[in-house]
């Protein structure tokens, strides 16, 4: 796959191609399914295959007060497209000049002239051109229209459907947002991530007999399940084995916190790791957080959450084997 980040004094030397594009925030079942039909047009046609997405989510620039709650990182996205075997993904800047653009010349000077789209496959509830994150003023039958205009094919891709539900990345952020993490697995396809460092804490935990490892998000506009214990798979920097443990994200209510830590315990684990880069996978929530009357009574429950959390993963590999 070669990534392409568009330059605005730049063309790229680039074959005719079909495309899709779209912000992909977490590149889910839904967005590959998409991609495959892509990739199979493409075979068919005897063209490439291409991905189109952007730097920053449009609304960003559209609506200056939107907090995004991101699935992923840019670059966590594009080794996610990187996966998809899509010959090229091309990286747009989106800016107030490119939000500017009405849908006909966005397809007009970007996708025809500058990227040599021939055929767009449009994804169920995608819209572009001109205010199109905020109102929904054009839709399919005009981007067919446009491209009947310019020469561009525009073919529609049906929803993914996991279990009647219409698989976005809206509805990955409404799991999570409820702490069903679960579920947002089933929908992305892979587990939930957060990467982040590991920061100095508290160290409540290890004065209960819990060490955790504080975590510090690198990118702040990444989404944070709710609050409660998570089973987890932590990998630290570039080892590739990865840790199972338990995750707790809140405001430590038995210590009269009021500023939310994710902290998390590494199972049969003891080495220094303050400061080094870890991912955590979300598997599971185990329960919501709670005020206990006493830390002593914490460690109680903490030792029955490590308890089922070991169980549990015992069970996922038995059911993976």
């Amino acid at each position: 796959m070669d990534i392409i980040r568009l330059k605005d004094t730049v063309n790229p030397v680039l074959p005719a191609s079909v495309a899709t594009i779209g912000f992909f925030d977490g590149v889910h079942r839904g967005h590959q399914f998409l991609i495959r039909q892509v990739r199979q047009e493409a075979q068919a046609s005897g063209l490439s295959s291409m991905v189109i997405t952007f730097d920053q989510h449009p609304r960003q620039v559209l609506a200056q007060a939107y907090q995004p709650h991101l699935l992923t990182t840019l670059d966590e996205k594009l080794r996610r497209l990187s996966m998809t075997d899509i010959d090229y993904v091309v990286v747009l800047h989106f800016d107030s000049d490119m939000a500017s653009l009405s849908a006909f010349d966005f397809m007009r000077t970007v996708l025809r002239d500058r990227l040599h789209v021939r055929q767009l496959v449009i994804g169920y509830d995608n819209r572009f051109g001109h205010r199109s994150a905020l109102a929904k003023s054009e839709g399919f039958d005009d981007y067919v229209r446009y491209g009947e205009q310019l020469g561009i094919r525009v073919v529609h891709n049906p929803a993914f459907l996991l279990n009647d539900v219409k698989v976005s990345s809206s509805v990955v952020r409404s799991f999570l947002s409820v702490g069903e993490v679960e579920l947002a697995n089933q929908c992305l396809g892979y587990p939930f991530m957060l990467p982040g460092h590991v920061v100095h804490g508290y160290q409540e935990g290890r004065r209960i007999g819990f060490p955790t490892a504080n975590l510090s998000i690198d990118d702040d506009s990444l989404l944070i399940p709710e609050n409660g214990v998570y089973a987890v798979r932590v990998t630290i920097g570039t080892d590739a084995v990865a840790h199972e443990g338990m995750m707790n994200i809140g405001t430590r209510p038995t210590f009269d916190g009021d500023k939310r830590t994710l902290e998390v315990n590494i199972f049969d684990f003891d080495a220094d790791i303050y400061g080094q880069p870890v991912s955590v996978a979300f598997m599971k929530r185990l329960r919501a957080e709670k005020r206990f009357d006493s830390p002593a009574r914490l460690a109680e429950q903490l030792r029955q959450d490590e308890r089922d959390i070991r169980a549990f993963f015992v069970e996922l590999q038995e059911k993976n084997n």
